[in-house]
């Protein structure tokens, strides 16, 4: 099973990341260690995950929310479908 996450970052910011063990990978970004933005930038707080059957399909959907606005991410992290539509339309 691999996992698509959300985390907000001291900076305010949403990251975006996939793994296949979420609480090491966690554990990790608060420890500064796992990439040079979450180093800087460390997480506060989880807001979302998804689960995927695979690699492939984890960093398809990687790929995906990464592009979005930080409007359609909160949707979805809300579970705001409604909204996550409209945005996707507009």
């Amino acid at each position: 099973m691999w996992y698509l996450y959300i985390t907000k970052n001291r900076n305010g910011a949403f990251y975006t990341g996939i793994t296949s063990n979420l609480e090491q990978r966690i554990k990790d970004h608060q420890r500064g260690k796992g990439g040079y933005y979450t180093a800087h930038n460390r997480p506060i707080e989880l807001l979302y995950i998804e689960e995927c059957s695979d690699r492939k399909k984890a960093q398809e959907r990687e790929r995906q929310i990464k592009g979005w606005s930080r409007a359609k991410k909160q949707a979805l992290i809300d579970g705001n479908f409604d909204k996550l539509n409209y945005l996707s339309t507009s």
